[in-house]
């Protein structure tokens, strides 16, 4: 809370009574949100330091941040539902670097993003369609294409398309992860009382279409995002108002690390974070929220304890 008030104190009055509002609403929820499992926050991680302010009106509904593993600091950005069929490259203190342009495809309600093997073993970006507030959506998708050699201004790419369906019907879901280690990919439900677990083997992409596996229930609701560290010994999911973290312990499959109670740990407030991914190493993790109450988005770190 002390980063979130230093970072807008030269704001207006009326700036200053909107973030105050949002503060009281954000303590209240926090305190319904945990009251069955009563977590305390864990110190693993420390609090978030800001790194950089977004400025570009085109970027002010990122939903999802993901880092390369193949150039050091660079991160994968993108927007929500109705903005650019685009990735965005930011590095690690939010300047823009440039852009690629997904070839074929829309931005219905992109999600997601996520870095992990693809074929080959190659770093690949993944991306999730996979919003639908009206739950009213027979399928979903995810594109993939391999990370980009080089870095440039602009630059496109024709990503593989895989089309899922959910056994029960459609879902809202705002997560998606990649094991490093088996290369399966993971989504979490958003607005049931227990988010769940689906999965889907990435070898789904051969066929372009395939129903998702459901898992299992988590104990909390309202996920927003989520990463596992790249060489998959860390998961984090995170809603509105807390981040989870869990240790993978070898030989562990994401399942079952996921059936053991988290930790909780330290989260800035954010008017609508919805991203939160990794750094290549596991040192740190970083969050960035959607523009709202005229509060343009930060770009957060988030350091592992020494």
């Amino acid at each position: 809370m002390q980063h979130f008030a230093r970072q807008f104190v030269l704001l207006d009055m009326k700036h200053i009574r909107l973030i105050s509002v949002f503060t009281l609403f954000f303590s209240f929820c926090t305190q319904f949100s945990f009251a069955q499992k009563d977590l305390k926050i864990d110190s693993v991680y420390l609090a978030g330091i800001p790194q950089g302010v977004i400025n570009n009106p085109i970027l002010e509904e990122i939903s999802g941040l993901a880092f390369s593993q193949k150039h050091p600091n660079l991160i994968y950005v993108h927007t929500d539902s109705g903005g650019e069929a685009a990735v965005y490259l930011l590095d690690s203190l939010g300047k823009e670097l440039g852009v690629m342009e997904l070839e074929g495809v829309k931005n219905r309600d992109w999600e997601d993003i996520a870095v992990g093997p693809g074929p080959g073993g190659k770093p690949y970006v993944f991306v999730a369609e996979i919003g639908d507030n009206a739950g009213i959506h027979s399928e979903i998708c995810i594109f993939r294409f391999p990370e980009p050699n080089s870095i440039v201004a602009k630059n496109s790419v024709k990503p593989e398309v895989l089309r899922l369906t959910y056994p029960g019907g459609a879902i809202d879901a705002e997560t998606l992860m990649v094991d490093p280690i088996s290369g399966d990919l993971f989504i979490v439900s958003k607005r049931d009382d227990k988010n769940t677990l689906y999965r889907v083997p990435q070898s789904a992409f051969s066929k372009g279409k395939a129903t998702l596996e459901k898992l299992h229930n988590l104990d909390f609701t309202s996920s927003v995002a989520g990463d596992i560290s790249s060489d998959g010994s860390k998961i984090l999911i995170k809603n509105y108002f807390a981040i989870y973290y869990w240790d993978r312990k070898p030989g562990e499959s994401i399942p079952q690390t996921l059936q053991e109670t988290p930790k909780r740990l330290p989260y800035v407030p954010e008017p609508q974070g919805e991203a939160i991914g990794f750094n290549p190493d596991g040192s740190s993790f970083f969050t960035i929220s959607e523009k709202r109450f005229n509060i343009n988005p930060t770009l957060y770190r988030f350091p592992k304890r020494l």
